[in-house]
């Protein structure tokens, strides 16, 4: 299962990047676009976020996966349309020479925090 890593790998991202950033609170919402055709099992990514986040800087945070449709594009007559895998022929013209314009993303989108700063303390 692949997904282990790729949290594993997640869970060092969002580190560096609040690292980065300098910025202090906790995590509280973490924002993923995991295409159709990436590979990569939405169900396995949650179940691997729930095994491998607590006691790290992700623990008690929300995973929100956005799943962004497969879009060819048909070299032959020029469509764009959503389809269902690799092998998809254009809807228009049943041609085989359709290239994969999106739908492989894995990417962190955004990463929320908890402001550190109590109501009324603006210091």
């Amino acid at each position: 299962m692949h997904e282990l890593a790729i949290v594993d790998a997640l869970i060092d991202q969002v580190r560096s990047e609040i690292e980065r950033a300098g910025a202090p609170g906790r995590v509280t919402r973490v924002d993923l676009a995991i295409g159709r055709l990436s590979g990569v099992c939405v169900d396995s990514i949650r179940f691997a976020f729930e095994m491998l986040s607590p006691g790290t800087i992700l623990e008690k945070a929300q995973l929100a996966i956005r799943e962004p449709p497969a879009v060819g594009r048909c070299l032959a007559c020029g469509v764009e349309a959503e389809i269902e895998d690799l092998g998809a022929l254009c809807p228009r013209c049943a041609s085989p020479d359709v290239s994969i314009e999106g739908g492989r993303e894995l990417v962190l989108e955004s990463i929320e925090l908890e402001d550190p700063t109590p109501c009324g303390d603006y210091r």
